[in-house]
């Protein structure tokens, strides 16, 4: 069954290891048949949720009109969500993470959102996996709160220079990603 799948990144290297994952599972999962929307946040302009709590009552999702006010349908039509992203200082990139807290809007919105998917494609620099824990934990509340359910994940450690990814099995593993969905 093709599924709507939203693909939200939050690296600004075009070239990057995670958006060379990335590109591998958008290409199995079209492969698939699932319809892929993509957003690089990191290219947008979409800030942090500044709780005014004002959420859909301007019949966007947020009031402050940006970026987010395009990608919030697409999450809300999605029956899938993919985060795609660097480890930066053992957190999430400032580059999604407002994206991820405005999800908050649905919440404060009364919009149901539950019941979705979703699934991480994750690398960094060490080789130590407990350094994705800074994203991992994060994610999975969040998708607690929304009721959204983890389809997998893919964790690749040891990877810097543009390129390095080359040198793993991590475009491998996102594109098999594609087969939980």
């Amino acid at each position: 069954m093709s599924k709507k799948i939203v693909v939200i990144t939050g690296s600004p290297r075009k070239k990057g290891n995670s958006f060379a994952m990335t590109e591998a599972f958008i290409r199995a999962a079209e492969a698939k048949g699932h319809i892929v929307t993509r957003f690089d946040a990191a290219l947008k302009n979409a800030g942090g949720c500044r709780a005014c709590e004002t959420c859909f009552k301007t019949g966007k999702p947020c009031s402050f009109d940006d970026d987010f006010n395009t990608i919030a349908p697409a999450i809300q039509e999605a029956d899938a969500v993919v985060f795609s992203m660097p480890v930066y200082w053992y957190s999430i990139p400032a580059q999604i993470k407002g994206v991820i807290d405005r999800l908050f809007s649905f919440v404060v919105g009364g919009k149901d959102i539950s019941g979705k998917e979703y699934a991480t494609i994750l690398c960094c620099e060490e080789k130590d996996l407990t350094v994705f824990d800074g994203v991992r934990m994060p994610l999975e509340r969040s998708a607690a709160l929304l009721k959204w359910k983890l389809a997998g994940e893919v964790l690749v450690p040891g990877v810097l220079n543009i390129g390095d990814i080359e040198k793993t099995d991590g475009c491998r593993q996102a594109a098999a990603l594609a087969e939980k969905f």
